[in-house]
């Protein structure tokens, strides 16, 4: 492995065009998991100028049933349910900010075309008889951690994050009202024997009020920026060196949908671990957590996090690969690149992580069970990363690091 090399991760902000069909598919996770904790949801977003669309699959009694005769002239919902899922995507709009001519929560076209699940796909997950839940679907997913800073993330993707998110709060309390919601970060680290050590490019673009890219106005907007990044990076990483580009295309006035189009799951990378980590392919929003694309990598990031909290390793990653319909995972597989302790391999780990009893054999139920997913907590996640946020509560329970005792029983 590379000890001395430049590496990049980018984010953006939540009122990023993908971010925002991502935060109203989550929404709607929540809305349909608060009337049913049991409920099968594949929500769908695409959001353009002033309209939103939402379409997919779900199961939640309350709110739709196909068979219900009395709510058949309503296309199969029950009484208020549609206005009730408008409601939840206007709140989410305005939540964000969004006020424009462009893309306005109470003035914008809504379209919902969500269905009932499939038959098929219902059979394969539901337990029945002697089969236990199966995986919604197949695939493979990946968690990674490393020690590189407090919240055991990439330090490239962990202070992208970090930078939005102050943007996002000052453009909200009114320290920088000439902040508009849509915006994105990049930084450029120089890694020196695999440390972090010194940021040599910073990218940072912000739609911004009317006029805030000449003169005067755009002077203020980038001496903002630059004091925001001098807060948030370790003191010492910028130096007359580190390369700035802050607005490079000029005015960003147009944002948000109203400036591209955006569709649900488009920033996994954003969502993960900004590329220093393996991907399985699959997003999370809109999926409820039966959904092993979303479940699986909150435990195998809940399991590496755990495993460099513990001082077992300095870097971790950790895959599992399921087949729909079949519960148990068809492969576990660790790799502490090297950095393991001593006398703690990698297979010792992936055999201490199939003997902890508590993780119900990381099954799909096993690790709703374990993580207490089926709860309305997704919304949260649904904007600067899923990883690399503080548990609370009953938010972000995949972030806790209360299972190093376990591992270290499993590993005598």
């Amino acid at each position: 492995m590379r000890t001395s090399y430049l590496f990049t991760s980018e984010s953006v902000s939540e009122g990023h065009p993908d971010k925002v069909s991502d935060q109203i598919s989550d929404a709607i996770v929540d809305l349909m998991l608060s009337k049913d904790a049991e409920s099968r949801v594949a929500c769908e977003t695409m959001t353009t100028t002033q309209r939103v669309i939402l379409s997919g699959e779900i199961r939640c009694a309350p709110m739709y049933d196909a068979n219900n005769a009395a709510w058949a002239e309503n296309g199969g919902w029950a009484p208020g349910a549609k206005e009730e899922i408008e409601q939840a995507v206007r709140r989410t709009v305005r939540e964000i900010g969004y006020e424009q001519s462009g893309f306005h929560w109470k003035t914008l076209t809504f379209e919902n075309h969500l269905h009932g699940q499939s038959s098929e796909i219902a059979q394969g997950v539901d337990a029945n008889g002697n089969k236990d839940e199966g995986a919604g679907d197949q695939g493979i997913m990946f968690g990674f951690a490393c020690d590189e800073t407090p919240d055991l993330m990439p330090a490239t993707l962990d202070y992208s994050h970090k930078i939005l998110e102050r943007l996002a709060a000052d453009r909200k309390n009114g320290k920088a009202p000439f902040l508009e919601p849509d915006a994105k970060s990049q930084l450029s680290l120089r890694y020196e024997n695999g440390k972090p050590v010194a940021c040599t490019a910073i990218v940072v673009s912000t739609q911004h009020a009317k006029g805030y890219h000449e003169g005067e106005k755009e002077a203020e907007l980038k001496a903002y920026v630059k004091g925001v990044v001098a807060e948030i990076l370790p003191e010492g990483w910028v130096s007359d060196e580190t390369e700035w580009h802050i607005n490079p295309t000029g005015a960003f006035e147009i944002g948000g949908p109203d400036g591209d189009a955006g569709l649900t799951g488009r920033k996994i990378i954003v969502d993960t671990y900004g590329g220093a980590a393996p991907h399985g392919g699959g997003a999370f929003s809109g999926k409820d957590p039966t959904k092993v694309d979303r479940s699986a990598a909150y435990i195998t990031r809940y399991l590496a996090k755990n495993i460099v909290a513990a001082g077992l390793a300095r870097r971790c990653t950790i895959q599992l690969s399921y087949a729909i319909g079949v519960s148990k995972p068809l492969s576990i597989y660790v790799d502490t690149h090297g950095t393991g302790s001593e006398g703690v391999t990698d297979e010792a780990l992936e055999d201490a992580i199939r003997n902890i009893e508590k993780l119900g054999g990381l099954t799909p139920r096993g690790i709703r069970m374990h993580l207490g997913l089926n709860k309305p907590i997704y919304r949260k996640s649904a904007a600067y990363g899923h990883f690399g946020r503080q548990a609370d509560g009953e938010y972000f329970p995949w972030e806790r690091t209360d299972l190093i005792e376990d591992l270290k029983a499993a590993l005598r």
